[in-house]
Parts: C-alpha cells; structure tokens; sequence
C-alpha cells in the first residue's frame, strides 16, 4: 500500500483509536494489498466526542451510550439498573470515550485479519 495513503488515513481517522494503536494500524495498512484499500475506506468509525455527548447529555443513564457503540450487553444492563443508579453514569463520563476507540480498533482488526 501506497504510503502517502496510509497516513492520509491516519490523519483523516486518528481520532477514532488510541494513540497506541496507531502504529499498529499503519504497520498492518502499509502491508496491506492495494485490493483491499476500498473496503478500509468505507469503514464507519464511531465517534468518541459523539458517544461522550450522549452519556452526557441523558443517554447515559439508559444506555444509550452503550448502544451507540456496539455494547449490548452493557446497554441493558445499564437500562434496566438506571445507569447503576447514577454511579455507572458518572463512571462512564470517564471511560465512553476510551471504550469508543476500543471498540473501532475492533472494527479494524476484524475487517482486515
């Protein structure tokens, strides 16, 4: 793959994973072949700021957060508890964001390996 490409991309997407994420996704997208450069880029990130906003702004509290990114699981239990009672609201005010990232290297990794 064309490295000029790579880090178009990365410049573009950078906000959607860990800072220490980054290089493994420029490693695995400079050997990647030339074939598969349109799927990468029709991948559809999460936003971590969009994901915080709505833990924010009420969703937390129902999980909505948790839904907004792929958590299920998390996303009921969070509905059926009110947030754990406001605690886990405020918990995830800290993590959405980190949890949001986690799950786009994910995406990632499960579309190209």
């Amino acid at each position: 793959m064309d490295a000029q490409k790579v880090d178009m991309f990365l410049m573009m997407n950078s906000k959607f994973f860990e800072a220490h994420h980054l290089h493994g996704v420029r490693e695995k997208l400079l050997t990647l072949d030339e074939s598969r450069w349109g799927m990468v880029q029709t991948l559809q990130f999460k936003d971590p700021t969009t994901a915080l906003i709505i833990s924010i702004v009420g969703g937390g509290s129902l999980g909505i957060d948790r839904f907004f990114i792929g958590d299920t699981g998390l996303g009921i239990g969070k509905l059926l508890t009110c947030g754990g009672l406001g605690i886990w609201t405020i918990i995830d005010w800290f993590l959405i964001m980190g949890a949001t990232r986690e799950k786009n290297m994910e995406l990632f990794q499960n579309t190209l390996y």
